[in-house]
């Protein structure tokens, strides 16, 4: 499709994030390809604090501040309200970080997804609790260094399958997308927004804080997830249909872990046992999906 990219800013200069934030990206992109006729949810995280303190915001749209846990149920709510009131135009958005998805808001998000509510939630995914202290979370990847998976103990569970779990719920869209690759991020946002129902996108988001990366290196290393196959581009259209949307470059995976120091303590035995698991996954993926 045919892709005309906003010049329209809805995020102000000034904003609260650190250095090569990737979730100020995600939101930048993600607001771009849905526009000012928007209404933010966002639960505690990361983006709590970039948006700025009260009365100030560094967005341009309406945004209500939630609870950890309750995204997509005050979604939800503010789609019905809307739908009370005959707003049929205004796009309803949660904005939420991994810990609010993957672990504290999957419950209210599962049944807001099974009940196939009318909203667009994008989950920013920095692997970690970043803004409470770097603490691992289920979307943590295995090896990774976090303060609660310190290097003697690093992760030793593999990172959950988000987008499996809720495209299995067989909402209409699920994506995968990422900061490296903008014109993607906005196409399937875009797209995401002429569908109605459930729609759920997962924005890879580096976090150069917990990652213990260079900022300068956040664009980087998250084209490099996409080409070592550690977080391929794809779609799963009600719940049954694949497309792969992004031919990766079989970049070896320590190409992209030597640009964190999370992994910086993995031996050469783990680093191909993550070169497995990844190989694996991939063609996991490769047969399920339609090119």
């Amino acid at each position: 499709m045919s892709l005309v990219v906003s010049q329209e800013e809805y995020i102000s200069p000034g904003h609260m994030a650190c250095p090569g934030c990737g979730a100020t990206l995600a939101m930048r992109y993600v607001l771009k390809g849905l526009g000012k006729e928007t209404i933010i949810v966002l639960p505690a995280s990361c983006w709590s604090v970039i948006d700025g303190v009260f009365p100030y915001s560094s967005v341009k749209v309406p945004l209500f501040h939630t609870a950890f846990e309750t995204a997509a149920s005050v979604a939800s709510g503010i789609k019905a309200a809307l739908e009370v009131q005959g707003d049929t135009e205004t796009t309803v958005l949660a904005f939420a970080g991994d810990g609010a998805t993957f672990d504290i808001g999957l419950q209210a998000l599962s049944g807001a997804a099974e009940r196939n509510e009318d909203f667009i939630y994008v989950c920013y995914d920095n692997e970690a609790y970043m803004n409470t202290g770097i603490q691992r979370s289920s979307a943590t990847p295995y090896g990774a260094w976090t303060t609660t998976t310190p290097v003697r103990h690093p992760k030793d569970r593999p990172k959950k399958r988000i987008l499996e779990i809720i495209a299995a719920h067989e909402i209409p869209y699920a994506a995968t997308a990422s900061i490296g690759y903008p014109d993607d991020l906005i196409a399937k946002v875009t797209k995401a927004k002429g569908i109605s129902g459930t729609r759920f996108i997962h924005v890879f988001s580096p976090c150069p804080t917990g990652w213990k990366s260079e900022a300068s290196l956040s664009i980087k290393i998250a084209r490099l997830a996409v080409h070592t196959k550690v977080f391929p581009l794809y779609e799963v259209e009600n719940g049954f249909t694949f497309h792969i949307n992004m031919e990766p470059k079989n970049l070896p995976v320590e190409e992209y872990l030597k640009l964190q120091e999370r992994f910086a303590h993995l031996a050469e035995q783990e680093i191909a046992f993550i070169q497995k698991n990844v190989d694996e996954e991939w063609e996991h993926l490769l047969k399920r999906a339609l090119y």
